[in-house]
């Protein structure tokens, strides 16, 4: 990649979405040093954008820059998994609530159809991710709190750091999806409780998985 080849959004945001994409290939592993006149070489950039990059992944908590010795590729403690996904289960199972309380038929067609797809991504991994993810943020778009849908798209970033513990645990697709069925048929049922119930009940599950 060069600077000529580059989109036409700020060439930060670019690099930083090049350099989040390589960490959730794992082609930037967790704990790793990031190079940074290496990485500027290869991209045919100057040291400024990439530091700028850095700051960016730094702030979504991908990177941690340690005094003196620059960028690495954050590390996740059994601490901060947890945290994560404590959190993601409190705004998630809140979210459920509400889409549950107020989504009209249409809306609930829309999930329906996300859950189609990911029961069809068995499989084909990095696929059932992508569209599991889909299916969480639109379920939060639906409740309509932007602020709150920022905050778990952060998260969720935080989260692939240790994704491949997850999911990747023989029989985990098959009981996420369960878990996902159980919730949809709650949301079906505008049962709120229940649907805040399905929601925390998967990312209880989905923590011992991952722990």
């Amino acid at each position: 990649m060069s600077s000529s080849t580059l989109t036409p959004r700020a060439l930060y945001e670019e690099v930083a979405e090049q350099l989040r994409q390589r960490i959730f290939r794992r082609e930037l592993e967790p704990g790793s040093w990031i190079d940074e006149l290496k990485i500027a070489e290869e991209f045919g950039i100057s040291r400024t954008p990439l530091r700028e990059a850095l700051k960016v992944l730094a702030t979504e908590g991908l990177i941690t820059m340690k005094l003196r010795r620059g960028a690495y590729v954050t590390e996740m403690s059994e601490k901060d998994l947890r945290d994560v996904y404590h959190l993601l289960a409190l705004l998630e199972s809140d979210a459920a609530g509400i889409v549950a309380a107020h989504a009209t038929p249409q809306q609930l067609q829309e999930l329906q159809a996300l859950h189609a797809e990911l029961e069809a991504a068995v499989g084909e991994r990095e696929r059932f991710f992508a569209v599991n993810e889909r299916f969480h943020m639109r379920l939060l778009e639906l409740a309509d709190n932007r602020w709150r849908s920022q905050v778990v798209a952060d998260l969720r970033k935080v989260m692939k750091l240790n994704r491949q513990n997850s999911l990747l645990k023989e029989g985990r697709i098959e009981d996420s999806l369960r878990e996902h069925r159980a919730l949809l048929a709650a949301l079906q049922a505008h049962d709120a409780a229940a649907s805040v119930q399905a929601m925390q009940a998967h990312f209880a599950q989905g923590l011992e998985a991952a722990a």
